[in-house]
Protein backbone atom coordinates (compact mmCIF):
# COMPACT_ATOMS: atom_id res chain seq x y z
CA UNK A 1 0.00 0.00 0.00
CA UNK A 2 1.13 3.34 -0.68
CA UNK A 3 1.72 5.88 1.78
CA UNK A 4 -0.83 8.08 2.98
CA UNK A 5 -0.41 11.80 1.67
CA UNK A 6 -0.83 13.53 5.05
CA UNK A 7 -1.71 17.36 3.52
CA UNK A 8 -2.47 17.37 0.03
CA UNK A 9 -5.74 17.53 -1.01
CA UNK A 10 -7.03 15.62 -3.64
CA UNK A 11 -8.77 17.81 -6.11
CA UNK A 12 -10.58 16.05 -7.57
CA UNK A 13 -12.94 15.35 -5.11
CA UNK A 14 -13.26 19.45 -4.89
CA UNK A 15 -14.21 19.70 -8.26
CA UNK A 16 -17.31 16.70 -7.38
CA UNK A 17 -18.28 18.41 -4.30
CA UNK A 18 -18.99 21.21 -6.20
CA UNK A 19 -20.64 19.83 -9.02
CA UNK A 20 -22.71 18.38 -6.56
CA UNK A 21 -23.88 21.60 -4.86
CA UNK A 22 -24.81 22.98 -7.63
CA UNK A 23 -27.73 20.54 -8.07
CA UNK A 24 -28.37 20.37 -4.90
CA UNK A 25 -30.07 24.01 -4.69
CA UNK A 26 -32.46 23.30 -7.49
CA UNK A 27 -33.80 20.27 -5.43
CA UNK A 28 -34.04 22.50 -2.38
CA UNK A 29 -35.37 26.01 -3.41
CA UNK A 30 -38.75 25.06 -4.17
CA UNK A 31 -39.72 24.08 -0.52
CA UNK A 32 -37.52 27.21 0.43
CA UNK A 33 -39.92 29.27 -1.13
CA UNK A 34 -42.89 27.76 -0.99
CA UNK A 35 -43.35 27.07 -4.56
CA UNK A 36 -46.94 25.76 -6.19
CA UNK A 37 -47.02 22.65 -8.24
CA UNK A 38 -45.84 23.57 -11.64
CA UNK A 39 -49.33 24.78 -13.74
CA UNK A 40 -47.92 26.18 -16.84
CA UNK A 41 -46.32 24.21 -19.88
CA UNK A 42 -42.96 25.93 -18.92
CA UNK A 43 -42.96 25.41 -15.12
CA UNK A 44 -43.95 21.24 -16.09
CA UNK A 45 -41.11 20.77 -18.57
CA UNK A 46 -38.77 22.62 -16.29
CA UNK A 47 -39.67 20.12 -13.11
CA UNK A 48 -39.93 17.38 -15.56
CA UNK A 49 -36.17 17.79 -16.60
CA UNK A 50 -35.02 17.98 -12.27
CA UNK A 51 -37.12 14.84 -11.64
CA UNK A 52 -35.41 13.31 -14.26
CA UNK A 53 -31.80 14.37 -14.42
CA UNK A 54 -31.37 16.44 -10.70
CA UNK A 55 -33.41 14.68 -8.00
CA UNK A 56 -31.88 12.05 -6.10
CA UNK A 57 -28.45 12.19 -8.16
CA UNK A 58 -26.31 14.98 -6.54
CA UNK A 59 -27.16 14.10 -2.67
CA UNK A 60 -25.88 10.42 -3.79
CA UNK A 61 -23.20 11.97 -5.35
CA UNK A 62 -22.51 13.94 -1.91
CA UNK A 63 -23.32 10.89 0.19
CA UNK A 64 -20.80 9.09 -1.57
CA UNK A 65 -18.06 11.81 -1.12
CA UNK A 66 -18.95 12.05 2.17
CA UNK A 67 -17.75 8.42 2.96
CA UNK A 68 -14.37 8.90 0.77
CA UNK A 69 -14.08 12.00 3.18
CA UNK A 70 -14.37 9.75 5.90
CA UNK A 71 -11.85 7.57 5.14
CA UNK A 72 -9.29 10.32 3.95
CA UNK A 73 -9.85 11.95 7.13
CA UNK A 74 -8.69 8.70 9.39
CA UNK A 75 -6.41 7.84 7.21
CA UNK A 76 -4.45 11.35 7.68
CA UNK A 77 -5.18 11.42 11.50
CA UNK A 78 -4.07 7.74 11.81
CA UNK A 79 -0.57 8.13 9.66
CA UNK A 80 -0.05 11.60 11.87
CA UNK A 81 -0.44 9.46 15.47
CA UNK A 82 -3.38 11.29 16.50
CA UNK A 83 -6.22 10.24 18.12
CA UNK A 84 -7.90 9.66 15.25
CA UNK A 85 -11.63 8.62 16.21
CA UNK A 86 -11.70 10.92 18.87
CA UNK A 87 -11.30 13.19 16.34
CA UNK A 88 -13.49 12.21 13.90
CA UNK A 89 -16.63 11.88 16.59
CA UNK A 90 -15.90 15.58 17.16
CA UNK A 91 -15.92 16.11 13.70
CA UNK A 92 -19.34 14.51 13.30
CA UNK A 93 -20.52 15.73 16.67
CA UNK A 94 -20.20 19.35 15.52
CA UNK A 95 -21.45 18.41 11.79
CA UNK A 96 -24.42 17.01 14.15
CA UNK A 97 -25.17 20.68 15.55
CA UNK A 98 -24.59 22.27 12.27
CA UNK A 99 -27.01 20.53 10.73
CA UNK A 100 -29.42 20.72 14.05
CA UNK A 101 -29.75 24.72 13.56
CA UNK A 102 -29.84 24.35 9.83
CA UNK A 103 -32.44 22.16 10.00
CA UNK A 104 -34.73 25.11 11.65
CA UNK A 105 -34.82 27.01 8.40
CA UNK A 106 -34.02 24.10 5.63
CA UNK A 107 -36.72 20.96 6.94
CA UNK A 108 -35.04 18.84 3.90
CA UNK A 109 -31.62 19.34 5.30
CA UNK A 110 -29.10 16.61 5.03
CA UNK A 111 -25.91 17.47 7.67
CA UNK A 112 -27.69 15.66 10.39
CA UNK A 113 -28.51 12.72 8.30
CA UNK A 114 -24.84 12.80 6.84
CA UNK A 115 -23.88 12.85 10.89
CA UNK A 116 -26.00 10.28 12.19
CA UNK A 117 -24.90 7.58 9.67
CA UNK A 118 -21.21 8.67 9.76
CA UNK A 119 -21.15 7.38 13.11
CA UNK A 120 -23.03 4.55 12.20
CA UNK A 121 -20.27 3.45 9.73
CA UNK A 122 -17.59 4.43 11.54
CA UNK A 123 -16.60 0.66 12.65
CA UNK A 124 -16.56 -0.26 8.86
CA UNK A 125 -13.58 1.82 8.45
CA UNK A 126 -11.77 -1.58 10.33
CA UNK A 127 -14.14 -4.08 7.86
CA UNK A 128 -11.95 -5.16 4.36
CA UNK A 129 -12.77 -3.32 1.24
CA UNK A 130 -14.63 -6.07 -0.77
CA UNK A 131 -16.68 -6.77 2.62
CA UNK A 132 -17.53 -2.66 2.56
CA UNK A 133 -18.30 -2.82 -0.87
CA UNK A 134 -20.65 -5.31 -0.98
CA UNK A 135 -22.36 -4.51 1.96
CA UNK A 136 -22.97 -0.61 0.54
CA UNK A 137 -24.10 -2.80 -2.84
CA UNK A 138 -26.97 -4.43 -1.41
CA UNK A 139 -28.35 -2.00 0.84
CA UNK A 140 -28.12 0.49 -1.77
CA UNK A 141 -30.12 -2.01 -4.02
CA UNK A 142 -32.50 -2.56 -1.43
CA UNK A 143 -32.99 0.93 0.06
CA UNK A 144 -33.09 2.12 -4.05
CA UNK A 145 -35.68 -0.40 -5.21
CA UNK A 146 -38.18 -0.14 -2.10
CA UNK A 147 -37.68 3.97 -2.53
CA UNK A 148 -36.26 4.46 1.22
CA UNK A 149 -34.03 8.03 0.16
CA UNK A 150 -33.33 8.73 3.65
CA UNK A 151 -31.66 5.72 4.20
CA UNK A 152 -29.98 5.55 1.08
CA UNK A 153 -27.27 7.97 2.29
CA UNK A 154 -25.18 5.42 4.66
CA UNK A 155 -24.66 2.92 1.90
CA UNK A 156 -23.78 5.37 -0.12
CA UNK A 157 -21.21 6.30 2.59
CA UNK A 158 -19.87 2.80 2.95
CA UNK A 159 -19.18 2.85 -0.86
CA UNK A 160 -17.26 6.16 -0.46
CA UNK A 161 -15.48 4.76 2.52
CA UNK A 162 -14.91 1.67 0.07
CA UNK A 163 -13.58 3.68 -2.69
CA UNK A 164 -11.06 5.61 -0.17
CA UNK A 165 -10.18 2.01 0.91
CA UNK A 166 -9.40 1.20 -2.59
CA UNK A 167 -7.18 4.68 -3.06
CA UNK A 168 -9.30 4.95 -6.40
CA UNK A 169 -9.17 9.25 -6.27
CA UNK A 170 -5.37 9.03 -5.39
CA UNK A 171 -4.82 6.38 -8.41
CA UNK A 172 -7.44 8.03 -11.15
CA UNK A 173 -4.42 8.04 -14.13
CA UNK A 174 -3.65 4.63 -13.37
CA UNK A 175 -7.16 3.67 -13.67
CA UNK A 176 -8.15 5.67 -16.44
CA UNK A 177 -9.78 2.91 -18.73
CA UNK A 178 -11.58 0.93 -16.19
CA UNK A 179 -12.98 4.28 -15.16
CA UNK A 180 -13.77 5.41 -18.79
CA UNK A 181 -15.23 1.41 -19.18
CA UNK A 182 -17.53 1.95 -16.23
CA UNK A 183 -18.63 5.39 -17.23
CA UNK A 184 -20.16 4.08 -20.55
CA UNK A 185 -21.80 1.30 -18.46
CA UNK A 186 -23.25 3.75 -16.20
CA UNK A 187 -24.26 5.96 -19.14
CA UNK A 188 -26.11 3.16 -21.19
CA UNK A 189 -27.49 2.05 -18.00
CA UNK A 190 -28.77 5.48 -16.88
CA UNK A 191 -30.12 5.75 -20.85
CA UNK A 192 -32.37 2.48 -20.33
CA UNK A 193 -33.74 4.05 -16.82
CA UNK A 194 -34.80 7.51 -17.83
CA UNK A 195 -36.70 6.11 -20.60
CA UNK A 196 -38.39 3.83 -18.75
CA UNK A 197 -38.56 6.44 -16.00
CA UNK A 198 -40.64 8.78 -19.23
CA UNK A 199 -42.75 5.85 -19.99
CA UNK A 200 -44.90 6.81 -16.68
CA UNK A 201 -44.11 10.73 -17.05
CA UNK A 202 -47.82 11.83 -15.42
CA UNK A 203 -49.99 13.62 -18.15
CA UNK A 204 -49.13 17.38 -17.54
CA UNK A 205 -52.47 20.06 -16.25
CA UNK A 206 -54.59 17.02 -15.24
CA UNK A 207 -58.36 18.57 -13.87
CA UNK A 208 -58.56 15.24 -11.77
CA UNK A 209 -62.36 16.48 -11.07
CA UNK A 210 -62.88 15.34 -14.32
CA UNK A 211 -61.47 12.07 -14.65
CA UNK A 212 -62.90 8.75 -13.73
CA UNK A 213 -62.06 6.42 -10.86
CA UNK A 214 -59.98 4.19 -13.36
CA UNK A 215 -58.41 7.17 -14.56
CA UNK A 216 -57.73 9.14 -11.03
CA UNK A 217 -56.15 5.59 -10.34
CA UNK A 218 -53.60 5.24 -13.31
CA UNK A 219 -52.52 8.80 -13.13
CA UNK A 220 -51.73 8.63 -9.14
CA UNK A 221 -49.84 5.52 -9.98
CA UNK A 222 -47.98 7.55 -12.63
CA UNK A 223 -46.77 9.88 -10.58
CA UNK A 224 -46.19 7.28 -8.03
CA UNK A 225 -44.31 5.68 -10.26
CA UNK A 226 -42.30 8.40 -12.02
CA UNK A 227 -41.35 9.44 -8.66
CA UNK A 228 -39.89 6.01 -7.71
CA UNK A 229 -38.15 4.81 -11.07
CA UNK A 230 -36.00 7.69 -10.45
CA UNK A 231 -34.87 7.06 -7.37
CA UNK A 232 -34.03 4.17 -7.90
CA UNK A 233 -32.01 4.42 -10.82
CA UNK A 234 -30.39 7.54 -9.19
CA UNK A 235 -27.44 5.67 -8.10
CA UNK A 236 -26.68 4.41 -11.53
CA UNK A 237 -26.84 8.17 -13.09
CA UNK A 238 -24.90 10.06 -10.25
CA UNK A 239 -21.96 7.29 -10.88
CA UNK A 240 -22.32 8.50 -14.63
CA UNK A 241 -22.19 12.18 -13.66
CA UNK A 242 -19.01 11.46 -11.24
CA UNK A 243 -17.42 9.06 -14.13
CA UNK A 244 -17.85 12.06 -16.87
CA UNK A 245 -16.45 14.45 -14.48
CA UNK A 246 -13.25 12.53 -13.42
CA UNK A 247 -12.44 12.04 -17.34
CA UNK A 248 -13.03 15.20 -18.25
CA UNK A 249 -10.74 16.36 -15.37
CA UNK A 250 -8.11 14.68 -17.18
CA UNK A 251 -8.08 16.85 -20.04
CA UNK A 252 -6.01 20.28 -19.38
CA UNK A 253 -8.77 22.59 -21.41
CA UNK A 254 -11.94 20.80 -19.44
CA UNK A 255 -9.92 21.43 -15.96
CA UNK A 256 -9.50 24.87 -16.81
CA UNK A 257 -13.41 25.64 -18.28
CA UNK A 258 -14.24 23.78 -14.53
CA UNK A 259 -11.86 25.11 -12.30
CA UNK A 260 -14.91 27.53 -10.28
CA UNK A 261 -15.95 24.30 -8.87
CA UNK A 262 -12.62 23.35 -7.28
CA UNK A 263 -13.09 26.60 -4.60
CA UNK A 264 -16.72 26.03 -4.83
CA UNK A 265 -16.33 22.74 -3.62
CA UNK A 266 -13.45 23.18 -1.24
CA UNK A 267 -16.01 26.07 0.53
CA UNK A 268 -18.65 23.04 0.48
CA UNK A 269 -19.33 23.43 3.48
CA UNK A 270 -20.08 27.25 3.73
CA UNK A 271 -21.84 27.21 0.32
CA UNK A 272 -24.08 24.24 1.02
CA UNK A 273 -25.32 26.39 4.48
CA UNK A 274 -24.83 29.60 2.27
CA UNK A 275 -27.40 28.88 -0.39
CA UNK A 276 -30.09 28.20 1.89
CA UNK A 277 -29.22 31.88 3.45
CA UNK A 278 -29.42 33.51 0.41
CA UNK A 279 -32.39 31.79 -0.63
CA UNK A 280 -34.42 32.46 2.57
CA UNK A 281 -33.00 36.60 1.78
CA UNK A 282 -33.75 36.65 -1.52
CA UNK A 283 -37.51 35.42 -0.81
CA UNK A 284 -37.56 37.59 2.08
CA UNK A 285 -36.21 40.56 0.53
CA UNK A 286 -38.44 40.78 -2.23
CA UNK A 287 -41.62 39.28 -0.61
CA UNK A 288 -40.98 35.90 -3.18
CA UNK A 289 -41.68 33.23 -0.73
CA UNK A 290 -45.17 32.12 -1.98
CA UNK A 291 -45.02 34.16 -5.17
CA UNK A 292 -43.26 32.82 -7.71
CA UNK A 293 -42.86 30.21 -10.43
CA UNK A 294 -40.76 27.05 -10.86
CA UNK A 295 -38.74 28.46 -13.69
CA UNK A 296 -38.36 31.88 -12.15
CA UNK A 297 -36.72 29.56 -9.14
CA UNK A 298 -33.79 28.48 -11.56
CA UNK A 299 -32.97 31.97 -11.91
CA UNK A 300 -32.66 32.87 -8.32
CA UNK A 301 -30.01 29.60 -8.31
CA UNK A 302 -27.72 31.02 -11.56
CA UNK A 303 -27.60 34.66 -9.50
CA UNK A 304 -26.41 32.49 -5.92
CA UNK A 305 -23.37 30.36 -8.26
CA UNK A 306 -22.47 33.48 -9.69
CA UNK A 307 -22.03 35.00 -6.37
CA UNK A 308 -21.01 32.15 -4.36
CA UNK A 309 -18.42 31.13 -7.29
CA UNK A 310 -16.70 34.47 -7.00
CA UNK A 311 -16.98 34.68 -3.41
CA UNK A 312 -14.97 31.43 -3.32
CA UNK A 313 -12.65 32.17 -5.22
CA UNK A 314 -11.84 35.81 -3.73
CA UNK A 315 -12.01 34.32 -0.03
CA UNK A 316 -9.56 31.51 -1.31
CA UNK A 317 -7.10 33.72 -2.46
CA UNK A 318 -6.94 35.18 0.56
CA UNK A 319 -7.73 32.39 3.27
CA UNK A 320 -7.21 28.97 3.82
CA UNK A 321 -10.21 27.38 4.31
CA UNK A 322 -14.24 28.36 4.42
CA UNK A 323 -15.29 30.10 7.00
CA UNK A 324 -17.73 27.32 8.41
CA UNK A 325 -14.82 24.75 7.69
CA UNK A 326 -12.52 26.90 9.68
CA UNK A 327 -14.88 26.67 12.68
CA UNK A 328 -15.19 23.52 12.13
CA UNK A 329 -11.40 22.24 12.20
CA UNK A 330 -11.44 24.85 15.33
CA UNK A 331 -13.94 22.24 16.78
CA UNK A 332 -12.19 19.08 15.53
CA UNK A 333 -8.75 19.66 16.83
CA UNK A 334 -9.53 22.35 19.61
CA UNK A 335 -7.36 24.58 18.82
CA UNK A 336 -7.64 27.89 16.40
CA UNK A 337 -6.11 26.91 12.98
CA UNK A 338 -4.30 29.74 11.00
CA UNK A 339 -6.85 31.30 8.76
CA UNK A 340 -4.80 33.70 6.47
CA UNK A 341 -2.64 32.32 3.46
CA UNK A 342 0.69 32.69 4.38
CA UNK A 343 2.44 35.63 2.37
CA UNK A 344 4.41 34.09 -0.80
CA UNK A 345 8.07 35.28 -1.02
Amino acid sequence: MQPIELNKRIDTLDYLRGFALLGIILVNIPALLWIEPPNTSVDIAYNRCLMLFVEGKFFSIFSFLFGVGFYIFISRAKAKNEKAYLLFIRRIIILLLIGLVHFYFQPGEALTVYAIFGLIALPFYKVRKEINITIGLILLAVTAYYGIKIAMPFPLILLGLAAGQYRIFEKINDNRRSIFIFTIIMFFISIGGLLYQWHYVPEAMVNVDNLTKVEFTEHVTNIEKFSLIGLQFSPFVSAFYVGLLILLLQHPVCQALLSPLKNYGRMALTNYLGQTALILLIGNAFHLIGNIRFIQSFWICIGIYIFQLLFSKIWLKFFRFGPFEWLWRMGTYFTIPSLRNSSKK
